[in-house]
């Protein structure tokens, strides 16, 4: 399956799924979408990205280990739940602040975050079991 072709489809396959994601992500907060989603789509844009090139071009992409982006989602989430707990309301209530950027007002919420952590959770653990599958199928 590790054709010419499909080596030089699998860059911008990788790149238009990863947008994608993105895309799924930040549209799951008001729409069917939301982190688990679009983390999934990524993984498996590396997944291909794997496949077409080897683990370690993978590895090599990503700057950090799968694994550490997983801790840092997992603590994004957490973070986003204790933060209303902070402020004296139940744990995991939403939170809305509304910063002015270039003169817009922009809303962010600790929903959002949550769902970006959750987005991370899901890149780094499933991408490092796809990597660990594919480094075992090469044995």
């Amino acid at each position: 399956m590790n054709t010419l072709i499909f080596r030089t489809v699998a860059p911008f396959l990788t790149a238009l799924m990863i947008l994608f994601s993105i895309f799924v992500l930040l549209r799951g907060h008001n729409e069917p979408g939301g982190g688990f989603i679009g983390g999934l789509i990524a993984a498996s844009a590396f997944a291909i990205y794997g496949i077409a090139f080897g683990v370690q071009a993978v590895r090599r992409a990503l700057w950090f280990h799968p694994m550490s982006i997983a801790g840092a989602g997992l603590m994004l989430a957490c973070l986003s739940g204790f933060l209303s707990a902070a402020v004296g309301v139940p744990f995991m209530t939403g939170l809305w602040i509304y910063p002015n950027v270039f003169g817009v007002e922009v809303p962010l919420a600790t929903v959002m975050s949550f769902d970006v952590g959750v987005y991370l959770v899901v890149v780094g653990a499933i991408t490092s079991i796809a990597l660990a599958l594919e480094e075992r199928e090469n044995d």
